[in-house]
């Protein structure tokens, strides 16, 4: 018995917008996916202008918001795959922001 296997391609993202409860994702092959920003914790607590600070990486299979350091492939919202970042690094995040929020208040 014979299996033929092929690659499948995944759609590459063409847009990105978010609200304050929706990531949308629209997809080279027509397709738009929405999930919850809740599944990205940086996202959630993200303002306003850090969410529309966004690019593309690896030609379009993924997202990647740098004043975030939050990454987010094609594949996984396509298999409705959360964050998952520990709650560790997740608090060394928000410290960071703090301490970085403080720094321009000082400054």
């Amino acid at each position: 018995m014979t299996i033929l296997a092929t690659d499948i391609k995944l759609p590459s993202v063409t847009d990105v917008s978010l609200t304050d409860e929706r990531l949308n994702i629209s997809l080279s092959d027509g397709r738009d996916i929405s999930v919850p920003v809740v599944w990205y914790p940086r996202l959630m607590h993200a303002t306003t202008v850090e969410r529309s600070d966004w690019r593309l990486i690896g030609d379009g299979s993924g997202i990647h918001w740098p004043q975030l350091d939050e990454d987010i492939s094609v594949r996984n919202v396509i298999d409705g795959r959360r964050s998952v970042e520990s709650q560790q690094s997740l608090q060394r995040w928000f410290k960071s922001r703090d301490d970085g929020l403080a720094d321009k208040k000082s400054g």
